[in-house]
């Protein structure tokens, strides 16, 4: 992963919308350290003013395939995989949608159905959000979020797949319930964002710099040397 990029899990802002409620950072102050391997990642909340209890988060309704998970294995941990976009226009503006039940502003995306193509739930999670038509261009990162425990003692914890994505055609508009507000904001000029959009951000902008990820190291995982340059250590690719 690029030293420079900080790819924080802010489920909050990301993940479940619509399906699986708010999910909140951990009350731990303005930041929090979660160790990936070899690999620490930083996670800043973002400045909503919205704190909940440490660790657990909201309900709202979950889709139908979610509830016939959960009837077999009750609360315990549900690993669920999740798309989004960072969308450009021709002028290079960034679509951002104003949530309806934090405010917080975020990046379009939501969880990926089951057999669907992440690029695909990425596509649909934007135009149902925002209206907007958009084709992804490249995938700029993959996160592995810190665990999640809802109000009602169902834990996930979410793997979350980033595209850089190009409009297309559609009209930026508030396109269902889950926004109160939806535009285009020059990078220069945008609203109040966490860390964790911003980051995001910046990683879909740098084309050279790859996918970012998080990797142990050969070494960590296998128990074994990789031969130099076959790639044992954590970086982009």
């Amino acid at each position: 992963m690029p030293e420079d990029v900080e790819v924080g899990c802010l489920v909050d802002e990301l993940l479940g919308k619509r399906h699986l409620g708010s999910p909140r950072l951990p009350s731990l102050g303005n930041e929090a350290r979660i160790g990936y391997g070899a690999v620490e990642v930083v996670v800043r909340a973002a400045a909503t003013g919205f704190p909940v209890a440490a660790g657990r988060v909201g309900a709202m309704p979950t889709p139908e395939f979610v509830t016939d998970l959960r009837a077999h294995i009750g609360h315990d941990m549900l690993w669920l995989s999740t798309a989004a976009g960072v969308v450009l226009d021709d002028d290079g503006r960034v679509l951002l949608g104003r949530r309806a039940d934090t405010g917080a502003w975020a990046l379009p995306g939501g969880i990926i159905e089951p057999g669907e193509e992440p690029a695909d739930a990425a596509v649909r999670e934007i135009f149902e959000e925002t209206g907007v038509i958009a084709v992804p261009e490249a995938l700029t990162a993959v996160i592995v979020c810190d665990q999640v425990t809802y109000q009602n003692g169902d834990v996930v914890r979410y793997l979350e797949l980033l595209f850089r994505c190009r409009a297309r055609g559609g009209s930026a508009r508030v396109n269902d319930s889950e926004s109160i507000e939806v535009g285009w904001y020059a990078l220069a000029n945008l609203p109040d964002l966490s860390a964790g959009s911003l980051s995001r951000i910046k990683q879909a902008m740098n084309g050279a710099a790859g996918t970012a990820y998080a990797f142990s190291g050969v070494e960590k995982l296998l128990g074994v040397a990789a031969n130099p340059g076959s790639g044992s250590g954590a970086g982009s690719g």
